[in-house]
């Protein structure tokens, strides 16, 4: 008792990770850099324990670049794809085919549509013309020649689901495999769609069997770790290509939950722990996780050169170029590689993972068995290695001298890990580790931190007398080494931010001096704790503009990080004002934030009489014009190519390159839309297809632009950025290819 009134102190201090860590484990506070670690620790046990070997049951009958060029532009002719479903079953003998592709529309590529028009109307008189339409007619219509090449044979045709606001369904859907009758009143987190884009209906009635190829990205970096076995919609269950497949395989086993045992979680709980395969009186137990999902058994870096299943191209097998029976008895998945096809994944193993072997590899784990499992006593097992290792730590180390607690500390560390692997290698056991880690190395940092921290005391109450003054940076500076710091000016590599508000003019029709004032001044103090928060410092304020820069007088190694990370958030501050504005019957504020990292030349300038530690320089100069530019692309940040470079963690939509006036060299302008772990798969959708854009821009191919530029209005009607390009393609589309242009834009105006 005496230790720990001698030390309930830090006891209380090393306690705090672990309560933080309980807290995320029981979903109370979400902690991202937990969820993170745990990913990242996750896709390095995958990676060393994938097998890098053949699965030569399964085959990935390819649609890719080779096809695309011999064959033609995707979609197909209907009359092609029966050829190709012919040969793989007549020429081949393959066993199964699932095909991750969807044929939501009719095919009218014969014709016969406008031929029929023709007998019925203007060569309704010309019997011969009728006659000879009636023999070709089952030769022309695509859609039923293809359904013919379904009847009969085992397919699984793939479909997908939505989640618009309107609801949209086209196609027919399969027949769900499960109800909500099935799960006896209880809820489970299966994934909610509202809308489908499915089969024609004469190919359905001929597949009846179809599966969804849905993928369901983490939402903390995007990866594709999980592949989801059933889906939700309008209160029943639907399975995915995957499970349809081997269901299929299987003798078509009826599909019920498997609830954990009630003795581990309570009946609220809203999770599965597996699907129930049974036929005949066997059950087959298929291990899921969060979402109804399965944990993905990758076997390989994938691709046509990962070595983990044989890929085949499509053009191959419809040319007959392949030799007969050489895919005999295989289960074959038909999907497509090509880039321009969208289907290809960011996944642990691979930034560009066809989507096919993704179903590929869930397949060969049930076939095998060999499905990692997230058990449903997770939580269990989390909480109490939490409480163990933090309990120990937190009573142990303030008892410790450095060594021995670094000693403990490292043991500590060692036993979590090795037991987590241990369970991993041994049982598929997929259990959280990064929590406990964190706390472990929390709980020794915050003990051995706590006596520097109360020893400098003295030295924190004179940041505070002087941090009003000076930015809190340079205090801390002062205070650590006054003799060695300086202010004389250098050269340095820093990232400087320009702030300008717009709107002012209006609102100072509508509003007294003193008023105007004191909501300048509420909007200064805003955005400047923003700066100060992300270790900014403030050079000046100028009218409605404000200037700061990161990188000195302390300096950061992400300072342009920093920057962005500011501006965003301005930007986010002054939409809260707008609010209020509105409100209150004012006019809504616009921002423009330039952002430039370069060399500057940094430190006091001025007078004798009067002097500010500032930045000036070429660099300096180009963020002022960065931050005019915003009105022109009608975006609110626009920063330089340099500081894309320098903070590689956010996405970005590239604007244009532009010439300054004074400037011969052009410079990449680009602009943040946060965090890239943070932005959405129809956003990073949308970054990917400007970038086409932008790529078919400069190298004048203004029908490719035309059409890249239509489907991103399409869906985003209101972004000024992309009416400005439509402007700019009509200008440019009257005039002569130049063979000598660069793409960029001049700026002749200061």
């Amino acid at each position: 008792m005496q230790a720990f009134a001698r030390h309930w102190q830090r006891i209380a201090i090393t306690l705090i990770p672990l309560l933080l860590a309980l807290l995320h484990a029981l979903g109370v506070v979400h902690l991202g850099i937990v969820s993170r670690l745990d990913d990242i620790i996750y896709d390095v046990r995958l990676k060393a324990t994938m097998p890098r070997s053949l699965d030569d049951r399964i085959v990935i009958v390819d649609i890719d670049e080779k096809s695309l060029a011999e064959v033609g532009r995707w979609p197909w002719g209907r009359n092609k794809m029966a050829k190709l479903f012919d040969q793989l079953f007549d020429q081949q003998k393959i066993a199964l085919l699932g095909i991750d592709v969807v044929f939501a529309e009719p095919d009218e590529s014969s014709g016969l549509k406008q031929l029929q028009s023709l007998a019925a109307n203007e060569l309704k008189d010309q019997s011969g013309f009728t006659e000879r339409l009636s023999e070709l007619q089952t030769t022309l219509d695509y859609d039923k020649l293809f359904a013919k090449a379904l009847e009969g044979r085992p397919i699984v045709l793939g479909y997908y689901f939505t989640g618009d606001r309107d609801g949209r369904k086209s196609g027919v859907l399969p027949a769900p495999v499960m109800d909500s009758g099935a799960l006896k009143g209880r809820q489970i987190n299966a994934s909610h769609w509202t809308g489908f884009g499915s089969n024609i209906d004469v190919l359905a009635k001929a597949a009846p069997k179809a599966g969804f190829f849905n993928v369901l990205p983490n939402v903390n970096d995007g990866m594709v770790r999980t592949l989801p076995m059933l889906a939700e919609f309008d209160k029943q269950y639907y399975e995915s290509l995957a499970l349809g497949m081997f269901r299929m395989m299987a003798g078509n086993p009826a599909v019920l939950p498997g609830f954990p045992q009630e003795r581990m979680v309570p009946r609220s709980y809203v999770g599965l722990d597996s699907l129930q395969l049974q036929r005949d009186g066997r059950t087959l137990s298929v291990p899921v996780t969060e979402g109804v999902a399965t944990l993905i058994p990758f076997r390989g870096p994938g691709g046509p050169k990962g070595g983990s299943y044989t890929y085949v191209s499509a053009t191959d097998v419809l040319n007959g170029t392949l030799a007969a029976g050489q895919l005999k008895g295989k289960i074959v998945l038909l999907g497509t590689t090509a880039p321009g096809l969208l289907d290809l994944r960011v996944t642990p193993v691979g930034e560009a993972y066809p989507g096919v072997e993704t179903h590929a590899n869930v397949m060969s784990g049930m076939l095998d068995g060999k499905i990692l499992i997230k058990p449903d006593y997770g939580l269990g097992y989390e909480v109490l290695v939490l409480v163990l290792s933090g309990l120990l730590l937190a009573f142990a180390l303030p008892r410790l001298s450095a060594p021995r607690a670094v000693m403990l500390s490292a043991l500590v560390v060692f036993v979590l890990v090795a037991l987590n692997l241990w369970l991993y290698w041994s049982a598929g056991l997929v259990l959280p580790l990064a929590s406990a880690l964190l706390t472990a190395i929390a709980a020794f940092a915050l003990n051995m931190s706590y006596g520097y921290f109360v020893e400098s005391r003295s030295k924190r109450e004179l940041a505070r007398l002087f941090g009003t003054y000076v930015p809190p940076e340079l205090v801390d500076e002062m205070v650590k080494d006054p003799e060695r710091y300086s202010m004389a000016a250098a050269n340095k590599e820093l990232t400087v931010l320009f702030c300008d508000m717009r709107g002012f003019t209006k609102m100072s029709e509508k509003m007294e001096p003193l008023q105007l004032q004191q909501l300048l001044n509420d909007v200064f103090s805003r955005l400047t704790n923003v700066i100060r928060a992300n270790r900014g410092t403030i050079d000046k304020y100028m009218g409605d503009c404000v200037m700061a820069f990161w990188g000195a007088p302390v300096g950061l190694p992400n300072h342009a990080d920093l920057a962005v990370k500011s501006a965003l958030r301005m930007a986010e501050v002054i939409k809260a004002v707008n609010e209020t504005h509105v409100a209150k019957g004012l006019p809504e504020i616009g921002i423009g934030i330039g952002i430039n990292t370069g060399m500057m030349c940094v430190g006091d300038m001025g007078s004798k009489e009067r002097q500010s530690y500032t930045v000036i320089g070429d660099a300096v100069n180009l963020g002022s014009r960065l931050e005019g530019l915003s009105k022109t692309y009608g975006v609110e940040i626009v920063a330089s190519a340099s500081t894309r470079k320098s903070a590689p963690d956010y996405a970005w939509q590239e604007l244009d390159k532009v010439r300054v006036k004074g400037k011969q060299e052009a410079v990449g302008i680009y602009s943040p839309w946060g965090l890239a772990t943070q932005i959405t798969p129809d956003q990073l959708t949308e970054l990917k297809t400007w970038a086409q854009f932008i790529k078919a821009y400069r190298g004048q191919d203004w029908e490719q632009c035309d059409v890249l530029l239509l489907n991103m209005q399409r869906l985003h009607a209101d972004k000024y950025l992309y009416h400005l390009y439509q402007e700019r393609l009509g200008s440019l589309r009257r005039m002569a290819l130049d063979p000598q242009w660069d793409g960029a834009t001049n700026f002749e105006t200061k």
